[in-house]
């Protein structure tokens, strides 16, 4: 199929009928897994061990500090924090032994709703929407067809590139003699997992989307392109070859692991229509890496009020704040920083005003 042209366009409705979804079970599963420690915290719940003990009070809430390093694999200290707090500030003061509110991974024991509400984190399935328009790449999981002779009925993992609609359903542009290519047209079956770009370990957030792959009828390949190079920023990888677009047309499940700790199955009508924040779907990776070549510096100088890090990373952004790689010698965690300002950060330059606000009252 020879390559169809198309200029960057925003999404669209598909303009055909799509199957209607599955609800997804709004349970929650949470397990306490060892991760990097928590610097300190605005608010929340928390349980831990006794290798944390507690510090004094930031803005009346209590802060309690960690012995632990920020080795990814370390155990997490408790938390004790005032509910009443509000959940998106930052203080960026510093009591007496270093300790600074506002600056904490994640995840923290009491469930995703809790761990949300602290933490000034985006609602589970926003924050699905905003990771599937950040990453440009997926592992796409299928069934293994008898067609190859051999493993027929084993799962089949590759590395795809996607697009979205606007609903958040994933548009692939696949070969027909690509393996996953011929597994999907046998059995549409599949999973895809989704990592937040810059950084893969567990602390990590993803997602995997469960859902049933059809090739688009041809009268909509043309629209695909245009999902394609709007999101790409660059031809799609069908002028390399015949290609053809296929949408995962269902979305039967969706689960979401935001790190240690923060575990949902997200509701699937409600992924499907709450919309993305603009400044995730603005920009995307051109906008992280001028955030990094403003901010990487001040970033790991006010993160080393409590030790040495090494190095400091922006690896996503939302309304509500970033998520930083850092590492520390040879360890890396991930911290979340909330921006202190009263509205949703929707544009860069407002993301820019956001952290320079933080970075100034800090060195104040």
């Amino acid at each position: 199929m020879e390559a169809l042209a198309g200029t960057a366009s925003s999404s669209s409705l598909l303009p055909a009928h799509h199957p209607s979804s599955r609800l997804a079970p709004r349970s929650l599963a949470l397990r306490p897994r060892p991760c990097g420690p928590l610097r300190a915290t605005a608010s929340g719940g928390g349980g831990g061990k006794d290798d944390a003990q507690a510090g004094t009070t930031v803005n009346g809430a209590p802060v309690v500090k960690s012995k632990n390093d920020l080795s990814q694999n370390g155990p997490v200290g408790p938390v004790i924090a005032d509910k009443t707090q509000k959940a998106s500030s930052i203080s960026t003061n510093t009591d007496s032994s270093g300790s600074r509110a506002g600056l904490f991974r994640t995840p923290i024991s009491g469930g995703v709703q809790s761990a949300t509400f602290a933490h000034g984190l985006p609602p589970p399935a926003l924050a699905v929407r905003n990771l599937m328009e950040q990453a440009r790449f997926a592992h796409l999981c299928s069934v293994m067809s008898s067609m190859h002779h051999r493993r027929t009925g084993y799962p089949f993992g590759s590395l795809v590139d996607f697009a979205n609609d606007s609903m958040g359903h994933p548009i692939f542009s696949l070969s027909p003699l690509a393996i996953h290519t011929r597994n999907l047209l046998a059995d549409p079956r599949c999973t895809l997992v989704v990592q937040v770009p810059g950084w893969s370990g567990l602390s990590n957030a993803r997602v995997t989307i469960f859902g049933d792959v059809y090739p688009l009828p041809a009268d909509q390949q043309e629209w695909a392109h245009k999902q394609y190079v709007a999101k790409h920023q660059q031809w799609a990888s069908q002028q390399w070859g015949n290609f053809y677009y296929y949408r995962m047309h269902n979305i039967s499940d969706i689960y979401f692991i935001g790190g240690f700790g923060t575990v949902a199955w997200v509701d699937v009508k409600e992924y499907e229509t709450i919309q993305p924040d603009r400044i995730a779907v603005d920009g995307g990776e051109q906008s992280l890496k001028e955030l990094n070549a403003i901010f990487s510096k001040p970033l790991r100088e006010f993160l080393s009020s409590e030790g040495e890090v090494d190095d400091a990373a922006l690896i996503s952004v939302d309304s509500k704040g970033i998520d930083i790689r850092v590492r520390q010698g040879a360890q890396f965690n991930i911290q979340r920083l909330a921006f202190d300002v009263p509205h949703k950060v929707e544009t860069l330059e407002e993301a820019k005003r956001a952290l320079h606000k933080i970075i100034n009252t800090s060195s104040k």
